[in-house]
């Protein structure tokens, strides 16, 4: 159990105490006045802690312990893939020549790394279904707004000024409509059916001559696999709009079908998802985008292209809608995810998708006498319980996230999807063994025991954390901004 009266780091100091050794200075002292304005200068020295190496060491170390992740735990986070990123690609991603490469040198003496993001492209393009990828974009929602700025470009191009609206599911991911604002469009709501998929004639009914595009991932956000995707393509195109396919969960599909087959126009994806580099906190994002050939030329710029000659990167694209990120993209993650590709190879990737989906069903079929299933249906990656059974209780869903983490694991996702009421979203990923699946699923029937036996004990939740419940409200409207000496 953590220790709960750790000190803080403050509270460790001790006056002259230091946790540095630097060598002594072997070039001319400069003060700071002679390189930096007066203005800017302090007039005291900076309120910091004095502590050795080792207290320091062992104060972070205790605090990561606190800490949830992939390796150090299960983390069920729905529509978020938290899945384990094989270590063997931080090992190719610090090798020499890709860690050490600068992004102002020399072409013709970076064309190792450019071959290895020219490869990447042809990986992706041919998962994709697509005729062309950009890396450029920084992560998710990156990728999102780039890929809706082309289609933007692309029916202004056509002289189409009035195609501004962007069709999104009422069960999407938030950053969906949140790119189509950033892109100066509208956002126009279709209904999800009884079966937790598109209404096709809600669809219809919103489609018209102004609609740009129709922002879809498939399976979409509920797990669900938009089986009548064929047509919704015809609806859109024949209104002559774009399908732009929302890759966060490609997961569920990889090596199986592509976007492209689907008739999507536009991809996005997350490398640091699907791909395993490192996710959240642990690393910057990586989100390529992919097009159909119609859009190629209005990809950011510049263009990585190959020739007789080499590698090089092509800024003579008049119709470009402009670089989107600094140089070309978070490298560090691209090999990392070349590194994935190429090891797990076709049919690594198929099993991915294999044991994804049946990872998913396995638990969602486990729970379903415990929990409420709003789709019946089989699931894809991930799947969404709700919490009504047990709010009749007086238990919420919030407090079944707080209770899990008295036993060690990160709660799932909840309250979301929004049409879903007390959602609980899961998502095993395909790297859980069954043994770490049953092992949670057995937490959760005791939880929902606990709910109808003894609910006091799910709504103090948590019990065994070093902090206990938050007064969120508070936390939210009154922070913290800052430590306070006494």
């Amino acid at each position: 159990m953590h220790n709960e009266n750790q000190p803080l780091i403050f509270e460790l100091s001790k006056s002259g105490r230091v946790g540095y050794s630097l060598p002594e200075l072997d070039v001319e002292e400069v003060s700071l006045e002679e390189v930096i304005p007066s203005d800017y200068l302090r007039t005291e020295d900076a309120d910091l802690p004095e502590v050795s190496e080792l207290d320091i060491m062992r104060h972070y170390t205790a605090l990561s312990r606190r800490n949830h992740g992939v390796d150090s735990g299960f983390y069920p986070l729905g529509s978020c893939t938290m899945k384990y990123n094989p270590k063997i690609n931080e090992n190719v991603a610090r090798i020499a020549g890709f860690a050490h490469v600068h992004p102002l040198q020399e072409e013709e003496t970076a064309q190792g790394a450019m071959e290895l993001l020219f490869d990447l492209q042809e990986h992706l393009k041919e998962i994709t279904g697509m005729d062309e990828v950009t890396l450029q974009p920084a992560a998710g929602a990156h990728g999102e707004w780039t890929g809706l700025m082309m289609i933007r470009a692309y029916h202004e191009a056509n002289g189409d000024f009035n195609r501004t609206k962007v069709i999104v599911p009422d069960s999407a991911h938030g950053t969906n409509p949140a790119s189509a604002t950033v892109a100066g469009l509208e956002t126009i709501t279709v209904k999800s059916d009884e079966n937790g998929l598109v209404d096709l004639e809600d669809l219809k009914r919103v489609v018209d001559s102004d609609v740009a595009a129709l922002m879809l991932t498939n399976p979409n956000t509920l797990g669900l696999f938009e089986q009548h995707i064929l047509e919704m393509a015809s609806i859109i195109h024949d209104a002559g709009g774009k399908l732009y396919y929302d890759g966060a969960n490609l997961n569920a599909v990889l090596s199986k079908a592509r976007p492209g087959d689907m008739g999507f126009d536009v991809v996005h994806l997350n490398l640091h998802k699907t791909f395993t580099g490192p996710h959240g906190g642990g690393g910057p994002g990586s989100g390529p985008v992919g097009v159909k050939e119609d859009l190629i030329p209005y990809l950011p710029k510049p263009v990585l292209v190959k020739t007789d000659t080499g590698y090089h990167f092509d800024y003579n694209r008049p119709q470009s809608i402009g670089r989107v990120k600094p140089f070309y993209g978070n490298f560090g993650i691209n090999v990392r995810a070349y590194t994935y590709i190429r090891s797990m190879g076709p049919d690594g990737l198929k099993a991915v998708t294999e044991y994804a989906v049946l990872n998913a069903n396995y638990m969602m079929r486990r729970l379903e006498p415990f929990y409420d299933l709003p789709y019946k249906q089989h699931c894809k990656h991930e799947f969404v319980l709700s919490g009504r059974r047990q709010k009749k209780l007086g238990v919420r869903t919030l407090d079944i996230a707080k209770r899990l983490l008295d036993f060690g694991y990160h709660p799932p996702t909840i309250y979301f999807p929004l049409n879903v009421e007390e959602a609980i979203m899961i998502e095993p990923t395909e790297t859980e063994s069954k043994e770490t699946l049953d092992e949670f699923i057995n937490i959760m029937i005791q939880i929902a025991k606990e709910a109808e036996e003894n609910p006091e004990i799910v709504q103090e939740a948590p019990h065994y954390t070093v902090v206990k419940r938050l007064d969120e409200t508070t936390a939210a409207r009154k922070p913290i901004l800052r430590f306070e000496k006494q």
